[in-house]
């Protein structure tokens, strides 16, 4: 079954106006709308007049906001690349294992709230697990992860502005190797401190799991800096090739070539 859209209209709308610091009120007023018209589209109802009229003032594309309600990424599968996602708190959040098929070499990233489906897919494949990569520390992203190191033997790795209990650090720009893949380490910071995108190449078209930076149609929001959420998105998510498949914290895979079309924070 296709995975649900991690965000809405309203989501968008919520995260970029508290990004903004725009209260209520200030909006409503450049926007030209009233209040109650404002408050029906942060709770959830539809109105594409509306939603056309804020999205200038919250630096979002108007055509791709109004638009949200109707997009779904493609569907995208790659041979090497297998996305898992288990329940947290309602949610459903994402980690994925990705092996080179030569060596029988495979890397996991993140573990979600149950890290059995990352085991049964090394058992399967008859994979050894050659490293953890963590994108953040966010709970929902980590919840198995002592299981997994200690099942796995794998060593956990996490960005140097994000330490964690266990974990070794990097500087960003660190390249890892997984058998004949390459796994390069993009600074994606804004909405944890040591947000990490890893760009992995070997596979039949590039790949990026890229967390909560970025979801098909959304963005994580800036928890720490929106501004540098916005910008580390922009400058190390966007400049991939277009054909580059984005693997988010949550929702749908996506690519680079549909976000550009598509996320009303980047189109």
């Amino acid at each position: 079954m296709p995975l649900p859209m991690e965000d809405n209209f309203a989501d968008v709308v919520n995260k970029a106006q508290r990004g903004l610091g725009l209260t209520n009120r200030a909006l409503s007023e450049q926007a030209g709308i009233s209040l109650a018209e404002l408050q029906r589209i942060q709770h959830e109802h539809y109105d594409a007049a509306v939603l056309r009229k804020v999205a200038p003032l919250l630096g979002l594309n108007a055509q791709a906001l109004a638009a949200l309600p109707d997009y779904r990424p493609a569907p995208v599968h790659v041979a090497g690349l297998a996305p898992c996602t288990t329940a947290y708190g309602g949610m459903g959040v994402n980690s994925y294992v990705v092996w080179d098929a030569a060596s029988g070499e495979a890397a996991a990233f993140d573990t979600g709230a149950d890290c059995t489906p990352m085991l049964e897919i090394l058992r399967s494949q008859k994979l050894k697990l050659h490293g953890i990569f963590l994108t953040h520390t966010h709970g929902d992203h980590v919840a198995d992860l002592d299981r997994l190191h200690n099942e796995t033997g794998a060593p956990i790795y996490v960005s140097q502005r994000e330490p964690f209990r266990g974990a070794e650090t990097f500087a960003t720009g660190r390249e890892f190797a997984c058998g004949q893949l390459r796994i390069a380490t993009r600074s994606t910071w804004g909405h944890s401190r040591g947000g990490t995108s890893y760009v992995i190449h070997g596979l039949e078209r590039p790949v990026a799991v890229v967390g909560d930076a970025l979801f098909a149609g959304s963005m994580g929001g800036g928890m720490v800096s929106y501004a540098d959420a916005l910008r580390t998105n922009r400058e190390e998510i966007f400049t991939l090739p277009p054909e580059t498949v984005l693997c988010p914290g949550h929702g749908p895979l996506t690519t680079v070539a549909e976000e550009r079309a598509h996320n009303p924070f980047f189109a």
